[in-house]
């Protein structure tokens, strides 16, 4: 599956404290055409890569060692408006996606990934960017 040449342009950061998953997300990503100028292991790293790099998206993990993706979420659409984020976790309970909106994700997607799903899910969200 190739995305539209127009959404290369935008830039992508994956956060994840696994490296495998870090991995396997940036090359799901990166094979769908998407540009992943970053990946981050902890919420510091994060913050400085989206001040830097300015990605109009993060993909963001929830259980990560001293601040959780939920929290990280909170801060970056708090700090940063025009960045978006999806949370991509094995956490699947209700509670934990309700909670993972109410901070600000626009999406929810469960691990194991499934490619077409990630692709989806970041094509949407970036079909809204210019527009508003």
């Amino acid at each position: 599956m190739t995305i539209p040449s127009t959404f290369k342009e935008y830039r992508l950061l994956v956060v994840d404290d696994s490296d495998y998953a870090r991995a396997q997300m940036t090359a799901l990503l990166t094979q769908a055409g998407f540009t992943v100028v970053g990946e981050a292991a902890s919420a510091e790293d994060a913050l400085r890569q989206v001040r830097d790099k300015k990605p109009h998206l993060v993909l963001m993990d929830i259980v990560m060692p001293e601040v959780s993706g939920i929290q990280l979420t909170e801060k970056i659409v708090s700090d940063f408006s025009n960045v978006g984020v999806i949370m991509v976790s094995s956490l699947t309970h209700e509670q934990v996606v309700l909670e993972s909106i109410a901070a600000g994700a626009i999406d929810f997607i469960h691990k194991p990934i499934d490619p077409q799903q990630l692709t989806e899910s970041v094509e949407k969200f970036l079909s809204t960017l210019g527009k508003e």
